[in-house]
């Protein structure tokens, strides 16, 4: 099970430092210009888009470091509920913007991060 997790964990860690920074870094509306799954951006103020990347590069780093560096393990499974959280509210608001097939992929996130939680805890 440790190897899953380990891969699921990688896996998830990766995409959400990617994504956070991405959402840190770049404007708000090149955001919602870059697609369908980027128009959710048009709901929240740009430092609402931003603090949503802090987030997610901080459980990115929660996700890896505490196991890695053998301090405060208890944090991984934490920062994968925060995920859950996150992800939680990313489908609600996916729903309520009628975005129908993205809600799967924010449901699949969470189910990661989930899985990450009940392993690591």
């Amino acid at each position: 099970m440790n190897p899953a997790l380990w891969t699921v964990t990688a896996l998830l860690a990766a995409a959400y430092l990617l994504g956070g920074a991405f959402k840190v870094l770049v404007p708000k509306e090149r955001i919602a210009a870059a697609g369908r799954s980027g128009r959710w951006v048009e709901d929240f103020s740009a430092a609402g888009v931003r603090a949503i990347g802090a987030l997610e590069v901080l459980a990115a780093l929660g996700l890896v470091l505490p196991a890695l560096l053998h301090v405060a393990p208890v944090l991984v499974p934490l920062a994968a509920l925060g995920l859950v959280l996150m992800m939680a509210g990313a489908a609600a608001v996916r729903l309520r913007r009628r975005e129908y097939p993205l809600v799967a992929v924010d449901a699949l996130y969470l189910l990661l991060a989930a899985f990450v939680a009940w392993g690591r805890l």
